[in-house]
């Protein structure tokens, strides 16, 4: 049984994700990303594979707000630790295994290290954020008070009566 894979030219994939292709050539300089092959027109062509690079990239992007360096870093590992799979599944010595399996555990870390990063970095925002909104909620608190006051000791105003 033959596995047919679909390829499809740049615009159909910036279509389907969501993407301009601007950003997806964007992402290929900065080496995100590969298309799967080229046409004889030098037409970049991408399969199923490329397209889910490029939603995994959009989401660090749009869901998570990390840089093109860091999308690049985190990519780079999630690529070593599938390669790296591979070569454990093949790897004809226990000392091997253990070597693959050491140089995993280092890009998780590494991984995780960039999460948690980003993580520390919100929470930095959020307590910011959340003290500036302290520091207003007092000022109001405050001036409710004075603008109450001032309102009920301002003089009304008088309706006029005009005579039909």
């Amino acid at each position: 049984m033959t596995t047919r894979i679909t390829l499809r030219r740049i615009q159909d994939v910036a279509d389907e994700v969501g993407l301009t292709t601007r950003a997806i050539r964007y992402y290929e300089e900065m080496g995100l990303l590969t298309p799967a092959a080229r046409s004889g027109g030098s037409h970049r062509l991408y399969d199923e594979s490329d397209v889910e690079r490029l939603r995994a990239i959009q989401a660090l992007r749009d869901d998570a707000g990390f840089s093109v360096h860091d999308i690049a870093r985190l990519l780079e590992d999630s690529d070593h630790l599938a390669r790296s799979r591979a070569a454990y599944a093949t790897a004809d010595s226990l000392a091997d295994r253990l070597r693959i399996a050491t140089e995993g555990l280092a890009r998780v870390d590494r991984q995780i290290g960039l999460l948690s990063g980003k993580i520390e970095r919100l929470r930095t925002m959020i307590e910011d954020a959340t003290a500036r909104r302290a520091r207003i909620g007092e000022l109001i608190a405050q001036l409710e008070p004075e603008v109450g006051a001032s309102a009920r000791s301002a003089p009304r105003a008088r309706t006029a009566t005009v005579p039909a």
